[in-house]
């Protein structure tokens, strides 16, 4: 891919790549060369990928699907990047400690270096799921993940993570404007309605965009979606696979955070534990 000019305009474009992923390498990583190239066509400066792009299976990701960090997963990433001046975020997983595997997120700059890896906190042990029994959580106190990109500050955390505000509000403490959510939000009664509540939650009480990105597929709902600081969806996907590309103002940003000055007006700290 030739590598374009950098964009001239004061917004910085996403584009939400929600792909349908499976246990086979390969054939992902041929998805998310074809992700880049549609988000280098539309000249965008960032493309999100879901939670477990590298590899996925509907009844559990585990060691069985974890590469290393010096893989070629996250190898392909930075390769295509550094083609098209694109950053990226998307999920993984790599081995752990303790013989289980570590659900992970990685940003990848335009120029294709590895600007930081998130690890998730928060295990989904919940709806009868036992994700702990594969994974191991990722360590509280670490440093958050926050990419800059085109004048903004991207705040990563993952799926479940979702459901604990004071993950988001520990990004916003770092600088983070924009909260992106790579996920496989598994599906049952009630997940989609919860997962669109709660981002549109979390853009509203941090006066910051959202950018949650869901796995197409069986047993997740799909249903990316894009919310503006003021709670507004903006772009909405089904459940269905579909690439599709938005702008986010950082104009629009400041503005909110004006007329709303929540965060300056807390009284509490989040402090991990």
């Amino acid at each position: 891919m030739t590598r374009p000019e950098p964009p001239q305009r004061p917004a910085v474009r996403v584009t939400v790549a929600q792909i349908q992923g499976s246990s086979d390498p390969g054939a992902n990583r041929e998805m998310v060369a074809d992700a880049f190239a549609t988000a280098q066509r539309v000249r965008a400066d960032l493309v999100v990928f879901p939670e477990y792009t590298a590899a996925f299976a509907p009844d559990g990701v585990g060691i069985e699907h974890a590469e290393s960090l010096q893989g070629p997963f996250l190898g392909r990433l930075r390769e295509l990047a550094a083609a098209s001046g694109v950053a990226a975020i998307a999920g993984l997983v790599i081995p752990g400690s303790d013989g289980r595997a570590s659900n992970a997120v990685v940003a990848v700059d335009g120029s294709g270096e590895l600007a930081g890896v998130y690890r998730k906190v928060h295990l989904y042990d919940a709806f009868g799921a036992s994700e702990s029994v594969r994974l191991e959580p990722g360590p509280v106190d670490a440093p958050p993940l926050v990419l800059d990109v085109g004048g903004l500050r991207f705040g990563v955390l993952t799926c479940y993570d979702l459901r604990f505000p004071e993950s988001a509000r520990r990004l916003v403490d770092a600088g983070a404007q924009v909260l992106v959510v790579p996920a496989a939000w598994a599906d049952g009664g009630l997940k989609a309605m919860h997962w669109r509540t709660l981002a549109v939650a979390r853009a509203i009480e941090n006066t910051s965009a959202v950018v949650a990105v869901g796995m197409a597929g069986k047993g997740v709902v799909g249903r990316s979606l894009v919310v503006a600081p003021d709670g507004v969806v903006g772009l909405e996907l089904d459940e269905l696979p579909a690439i599709r590309t938005v702008d986010i103002d950082g104009a629009q940003l400041g503005e909110v955070r004006e007329q709303n000055p929540s965060l300056a007006n807390r009284r509490y700290r989040v402090i991990p534990r």
